[in-house]
């Protein structure tokens, strides 16, 4: 059982950053695909990005590519979202997740979720 806990979101002016992190309880975890999602009031939960267990693949929502950087530091099991030129519609809960498999399946894990307001 891999249990994840995400941080770092927060209240942040349009065009600002913040940086989210999802610390692991276990070490296997640096075998595991992990991506971020994020759902906002009313909405779908929807993907944000993903990072194979390496570090060397990325994927990204259109909505987000060229703002947001996914990264990996498997000696500390953690997995970073850095987002820059936040905008009002980025707000949302954005949730890390593992998977086993790059290619497809289900996430096995989620965190709890780490509330980001983007407001002037």
């Amino acid at each position: 059982q891999v249990q994840l806990n995400e941080s770092g979101g927060g209240l942040v002016q349009p065009g600002g950053s913040l940086r989210l992190s999802c610390a692991a309880s276990e070490r296997t975890f640096s075998s595991y695909v992990v991506g971020w999602f994020r759902q906002a009031p009313g909405k779908e939960r929807e993907f944000v990005a993903r990072i194979n267990w390496s570090g060397s693949s990325t994927v990204y929502a259109d909505s987000v590519k060229g703002r947001f950087t996914i990264s990996r530091d498997n000696a500390e099991n953690t997995v970073h979202l850095q987002m820059n030129s936040l905008k009002p519609e980025d707000t949302s809960v954005y949730y890390c997740a593992a998977r086993s498999s790059w290619s497809g399946g289900g996430y096995a894990y989620w965190g709890q979720g780490t509330q980001v307001t983007v407001s002037s």
